[in-house]
């Protein structure tokens, strides 16, 4: 009989079913239909296991008796259980097995939450119908909280503050080029520059101008994530896989698939972190916390960093198989201070954007102010810009801004402060560490953010020269 069937309902083994009964012959019976049949078939005597088993398994449909030794006949064990499966997962498709179903309890499990209802001694083809359809229930029910949590990401992602790329100067017009030729490549890209250059504004162009430009497109700041939330945020867990996971949670990798996974600050990853990333990239599957098989993925991997990670390699703090898999191209966003063209572009931009944004009526900017920004290093580059221009407007009271509507901290910031007899990039960047320093009084966080790098990175540096 089993054997005929093979070609009928389930010929493909989808689906993971646990079977709940205390007597074993049925168990044995269950699952020696089941089995040809479907991916997993666990089975289960003793109820009061039925809590791990829920919490672990990730069933598809769960196949409960209706009664147990304790209560022969009335049935009330088994909705007890029901009632238990379904505050565990209330999403959860149980359908009831019993030897004494009739009309009234059927409709009793079905307002009670059950999906179906099976009489003992069933038929193996109604059995496996029922079974069928069950499956084919939970995977459309997953499906759909899937859509709606990638819709609620891109939600959140569309109401995210959006500048338009800007830039004339040479440099960026080489980025431009480098963006418009791999961007509708498959090709895992890894932007690098220091903090505020735009690296996810790249990562956002290299989106909207690729195959995938109609899914969606999600950010992750992993200096942001603690290494004991990691695996949870980017691969998921189940429900009950650690003491807070009170419910089922979609990690970033599957909320992505089929779009875009930007990974910014990956050079702050841990080793251990780093090697629980390239599996996931390797193998093009997640398993979530708490579950036992795998999904598959598939996203487009954009990464980006503010450290210097070709030194991480030197210095064994970055696995030299992760770079190779994360920068199939790789693109340098150069500093302000580097592309100082774009300081005007980007000012008459800004105060555009914010004019309008606050409701003001500023026209435009003195000679005398823009020749200060012009000066002036940026070490917070494009983003400490747009910051200096939207403080201005929000504070100005004229309608051309002056150089008196600008606070930028210091002049020892003008782009003079760093000027050193040499050429040598050794001794320029010893240099300025060493000024920084010394303004900061030996204060490593307020040095680093100044030059627009993390602490671990500073460090190395400094033991680089010698500071």
């Amino acid at each position: 009989m089993v054997t005929n069937l093979k070609k009928g309902y389930m010929s493909n083994k989808k689906g993971r079913v646990l079977a709940i009964d205390d007597n074993e012959d049925i168990l044995f019976a269950l699952k020696l239909l089941l089995k040809s049949h479907v991916e997993v078939i666990d089975t289960l005597h003793d109820p009061s296991r039925i809590p791990d088993y829920v919490t672990t398994g990730n069933y598809d449909i769960i196949l409960l008796d209706m009664n147990f030794t304790k209560d022969a006949i009335s049935g009330q064990e088994g909705f007890s259980w029901l009632a238990e499966i379904l505050k565990i997962d209330p999403s959860a498709i149980v359908v009831f097995i019993t030897a004494y179903g009739d009309a009234e309890k059927a409709v009793k499990a079905i307002k009670a939450g059950a999906t179906d209802f099976v009489l003992k001694p069933w038929q193996n083809e109604k059995l496996l119908a029922t079974v069928s359809s069950a499956i084919r229930l939970s995977k459309s029910q997953r499906e759909n909280i899937d859509l709606k949590t990638k819709q609620k990401e891109f939600s959140a992602t569309l109401d995210q503050p959006f500048h338009e790329f800007i830039g004339k100067s040479p440099e960026m017009q080489e980025v431009f080029s480098t963006i418009s030729k791999v961007a509708k490549t498959d090709a895992n890209i890894l932007i690098l520059g220091e903090n505020g250059t735009g690296k996810e504004l790249v990562a956002r162009a290299l989106h909207r101008n690729s195959s995938r430009k109609d899914e969606i497109f999600v950010s992750v700041d992993l200096g942001s994530i603690s290494e004991t939330l990691f695996e949870s945020e980017l691969f998921g867990h189940v429900k009950g896989a650690f003491t807070d996971a009170r419910k089922e949670k979609t990690g970033r990798f599957e909320i992505a698939s089929g779009g875009t996974l930007f990974l910014d600050e990956i050079g702050n990853l841990s080793l251990p972190l780093q090697t629980k990333l390239l599996t996931v990239i390797e193998r093009k599957e997640v398993t979530r916390v708490g579950a036992n098989n795998p999904t598959l993925i598939d996203v487009r991997l954009i990464c980006a960093t503010n450290t210097d990670i070709h030194q991480m390699l030197d210095d064994n703090s970055f696995r030299q198989d992760l770079l190779y898999r994360i920068n199939t191209v790789e693109i340098h966003l150069p500093p302000l201070r580097e592309r100082t063209g774009d300081i005007s572009l980007l000012t008459n931009h800004f105060i555009k954007l914010n004019t309008k944004k606050y409701k003001k009526s500023v026209k435009g900017i003195s000679s005398a102010a823009m020749k200060i920004l012009n000066q002036y290093s940026w070490p917070g580059n494009v983003r400490e810009l747009q910051h200096a221009i939207e403080r201005a407007i929000i504070l100005g009271d004229s309608e051309i801004l002056q150089p008196e509507n600008f606070i930028l901290s210091s002049p020892k910031k003008m782009r003079s402060e760093f000027e050193v007899d040499t050429l040598n990039l050794e001794d320029v960047e010893k240099a300025i560490i060493t000024k920084a320093m010394k303004k900061h009084g030996g204060n490593v966080t307020q040095a680093a953010e100044e030059l627009g790098l993390t602490r671990t990175s500073l460090y190395r540096r400094m033991e680089k020269h010698g500071i």
